[in-house]
């Protein structure tokens, strides 16, 4: 059935695909985020786009906006597909009877959503993670390090403050700059660095009862922590510890975890938890639609599980690609390069289907894409930049995360 869907933000590549799957399942798709220019709005699969207060910088504000567009706008569902799912979560009891949302207790979100209080999950279900120290100060944190390391801070997304540190030099940098961001007033997390390939779950949750998985790889890295290449992987056991970590939680909603598949074949370790779809558009194309699922639990439904996701289908981002290879040094005939590969669909993108910007399906996703092709040919050097567009005021930061849970009722 049709059903009205208000999408809380449209900058993140999380975003853009979910409005692809709703609008291709023939949803009314509205869109609020406070950019004017965000990857959502080049969409025909959008009725409507709000411009909205700055969650990071106004989080009373971006809420009062929510609840006027859910009274005014007869929606059916309210669909956190970023950090927003965090204040939705903590004001849960205003936004009930407005529209149908899926998401566990606060206490139970922030579990998942905190890095810090993520590993000690993992430590209390004896589910496997890189050896991990929790400091709060720069003393702490130089004593913890053994290099090569990896350094995170407590809240954070998309690789936003990660630091990857091989000597004293890395991580005076990196100390130099969470003590300028403040970071010491909150946990810092120390991991033991690994070779491995990453891979990433997803899935979707309904009162503790895990109802749709779906498993990729990373067969070829974009910038920011993304993947420019993607594909579909049988993994049980990963599928056994997201139950694991759901029931535990009583999780309802989406909830995805990032991994590391040891180079030695050692078991896998668990790195990071979102407690949202990332970029479901590869289970969409692997035959899991998780975004329909999301929709009947965020409804009050209790569907039924659906069956394991294709293993073997392959996916890419356009802009990943040519920002990853921008990112890694390459130079304009690099870049001219990889866009004839992904023009003509040869290696690495034979049988692979584009996932973020699909120009056959919703025209205007083109726009983005040559945006970006042709700034990066014009200065190549811009990709880092350009990458922290994404990271912009629909995220939260520490000083909105603290205005929410102190001076936001629930």
């Amino acid at each position: 059935m049709p059903l009205r869907v208000l999408v809380s933000e449209g900058s993140s590549t999380s975003a853009r695909e979910a409005i692809t799957i709703l609008g291709l399942g023939g949803h009314h798709v509205e869109v609020c985020d406070p950019a004017a220019l965000c990857l959502a709005r080049l969409s025909r699969l959008v009725r409507k786009f709000h411009r909205c207060p700055p969650l990071r910088d106004d989080p009373a504000g971006y809420l009062a906006f929510i609840e006027a567009l859910l009274d005014e706008g007869r929606f059916d569902v309210l669909l956190p597909t970023h950090e927003q799912g965090f204040l939705f979560a903590h004001a849960a009891r205003r936004l009930e009877g407005r529209a149908g949302f899926a998401l566990p207790a606060f206490e139970n979100y922030r579990i998942a959503h905190g890095k810090a209080s993520f590993s000690r999950l993992l430590d209390e279900l004896r589910l496997p993670q890189p050896m991990t120290s929790i400091v709060s100060s720069e003393s702490a944190l130089r004593a913890a390090v053994c290099f090569p390391a990896v350094i995170k801070t407590a809240v954070g997304t998309a690789s936003r403050g990660i630091w990857f540190v091989h000597d004293a030099r890395d991580l005076d940098a990196a100390a130099s700059e969470l003590a300028a961001s403040d970071a010491f007033a909150g946990e810092v997390l120390v991991q033991e660095w690994m070779a491995g390939t990453v891979e990433k779950a997803q899935s979707v949750f309904c009162r503790g009862q895990l109802l749709g998985f779906h498993a990729y790889r990373q067969v070829a890295a974009g910038v920011g922590g993304g993947e420019a290449i993607k594909e579909s992987v049988s993994r049980p056991g990963i599928r056994a510890m997201l139950e694991k970590i759901g029931e535990r939680l009583n999780w309802h909603g989406a909830l995805s975890i990032d991994y590391l598949m040891p180079d030695d074949d050692a078991p896998p370790r668990l790195i990071d938890c979102n407690p949202r779809l990332v970029e479901p558009m590869s289970a969409w194309l692997a035959g899991t639609d998780l975004v329909d699922l999301l929709l009947r639990v965020s409804r009050g439904e209790m569907p039924a599980e659906l069956p394991e996701s294709r293993a073997g289908v392959r996916t890419h981002l356009a802009m990943q690609a040519l920002l990853g290879v921008a990112s890694r040094g390459g130079t304009r005939r690099d870049l001219l390069r990889e866009c004839r590969r992904l023009w003509r669909g040869s290696e690495p993108y034979a049988a692979s289907r584009e996932e973020l910007t699909p120009v056959r399906l919703d025209w205007p996703s083109a726009v983005p894409a040559a945006m970006t092709a042709t700034l990066l040919l014009a200065r190549p050097r811009a990709a880092n930049r350009l990458a922290r567009g994404a990271f912009g005021a629909h995220l939260l930061s520490r000083e909105s995360i603290r205005q929410i849970e102190s001076g936001i009722s629930g």
